[in-house]
């Protein structure tokens, strides 16, 4: 996997051709937004979309924060200039545990968030669609 980030770093930096503007990722460790409250997430990740970059998150933000993510951004589209809305994807591998194993993995999900996941983030503008399967996540780029 690591090889792959590397390849899509290395295609970030290369401009495109055109006339048109750079494709900039943020890859950003779950450990960067660990210890901030819910809006101080949801802003951080907001202020970095809203320069039209993708965001490449390790782990997954709460069902509670990517539900007011998704509404700030709805409540921006009106109001902000060339803002036309996020494009939200997250995998999490499915492992079979055993019941102590499991209930092991529930405590420190709890205590530390869920850092198995990986979420990307995307401007509307810039992903034209994301397709999903259990293992992958595909962006489509305008």
């Amino acid at each position: 996997m690591l090889k792959n980030l590397g390849a899509l770093n290395k295609m970030a930096k290369k401009k495109k051709r055109g006339g048109k503007s750079n494709l900039a990722l943020n890859f950003m460790t779950f450990s960067e937004i660990e210890k901030l409250g819910s809006a101080e997430r949801i802003k951080k990740l907001l202020n970095i979309i809203l320069k039209k970059r993708i965001v490449v998150l390790q782990g997954r933000l709460k069902a509670e924060e990517e539900i007011r993510l998704i509404e700030d951004t709805m409540a921006m589209v009106d109001h902000v200039r060339e803002f036309k809305g996020i494009e939200l994807a997250v995998i999490s591998p499915k492992t079979e545990r055993s019941f102590f194993s499991n209930f092991k993995h529930g405590i420190a999900k709890a205590l530390v968030g869920d850092t198995e996941s990986l979420t990307v983030i995307g401007p509307a503008s810039i992903v034209k669609e994301v397709k999903k399967d259990p293992s992958k996540i595909e962006l489509l780029l305008k």
